[in-house]
């Protein structure tokens, strides 16, 4: 299928917070002197009474944002996902999760297709990290056309949301005007014996490889699982029953991802033939976004090649 680029995640998320900004005054946006990066600078130029800019100190960061929270304000709190779910874990489990508070934390730059800034600035653990956390949704967009939609869903769930954005621009996977809610998967193709569940970047990728296996004669659907969590567990069973075999594709560590979460549910409800493409528990080398994909096994051939494999093929 044709690979046309729209905007990275994190330009969409920028570009949504400031329409958050303007429809609730309550919304504050935080940084980590990183907001050229995050995106989150052209809400400082918007709304500069309301953006703060607390310095290269993420725990620091999650800390003030619990307190604006708890004095009723709605706090987005930005860095690279690396940074921020490592450095303020321990503020997040005691300052936000265990309080309950109602914090919006986005994590850009997740995966190893940060590329050229190396393993230091790459985030494979964050779904592992957030979703261990109670009362934690967990949420990683494909493209910006589901980015945009998703982000006023966190601005108004009453609780903590992590989102991971990325820094390359996405192939564009979804129809202008596509429903998204959080905890809901949007099913892209119908097949009967194969489901591939994929978030992020490998959405298209698992696009791709149902074309390729359709070719084969396979027929795979694909399901956009943009929320880790909660699980769409409705749609997930609907899928193991149809189909009897699982792919789920992820950039992301194995251990602790989407994989391990649909693994876990599936494992009580309904035991089905799975596989799993994701990081195999390795740090990533630096180079090129697309190089790196492909040496990790992330990109369409690896989808086609494990769904052969659990299919018997």
């Amino acid at each position: 299928m044709e690979r046309k680029f729209g905007k990275a995640t994190r330009d969409a998320y920028g570009e949504t917070l400031i329409e958050i900004g303007k429809s609730n005054p309550d919304v504050v946006v935080l940084d980590a002197d990183l907001s050229k990066s995050t995106k989150s600078y052209p809400f400082s130029q918007a709304f500069p009474e309301r953006f703060f800019n607390v310095g290269i100190q993420e725990a620091n960061l999650v800390g003030v944002a619990a307190g604006l929270a708890s004095c009723g304000k709605i706090p987005f709190i930005s860095s690279f996902a690396s940074f921020l779910v490592s450095k303020g874990f321990d503020q997040f489990r005691m300052g936000v999760a265990f309080s309950e508070l109602n914090v919006k934390i986005v994590g850009s730059h997740g995966g190893i297709t940060v590329g050229e800034d190396g393993a230091s600035q790459m985030s494979i653990e964050d779904y592992a990290l957030m979703t261990s956390l109670p009362g934690f949704v967990v949420v990683s967009p494909c493209d910006e056309i589901s980015a945009r939609p998703l982000v006023w869903e966190m601005a108004k769930h009453p609780g903590p949301v992590y989102m991971r954005t990325g820094r390359p621009k996405a192939p564009v996977v979804h129809k202008p005007g596509t429903e998204f809610k959080l905890g809901k998967g949007v099913r892209l193709k119908d097949g009967k014996d194969l489901s591939i569940l994929a978030n992020g970047l490998l959405v298209f990728e698992a696009l791709e490889a149902a074309e390729r296996l359709a070719d084969e004669g396979i027929q795979a659907g694909v399901i956009d699982m943009h929320t880790v969590k909660p699980l769409d567990t409705a749609l997930i069973l609907e899928e193991a029953k149809k189909t009897g075999h699982i792919l789920v594709a992820e950039e992301h560590q194995i251990w602790g991802g989407l994989g391990s979460a649909v693994a876990t549910f599936l494992a009580g409800k309904h035991p089905c033939k799975m596989g799993f493409v994701a990081i195999l528990d390795t740090f990533a080398e630096s180079g090129k976004a697309e190089e790196l994909l492909e040496k990790y096994g992330l990109t369409y051939p690896s989808i086609v090649k494990t769904a052969k494999k659990i299919l018997g093929r």
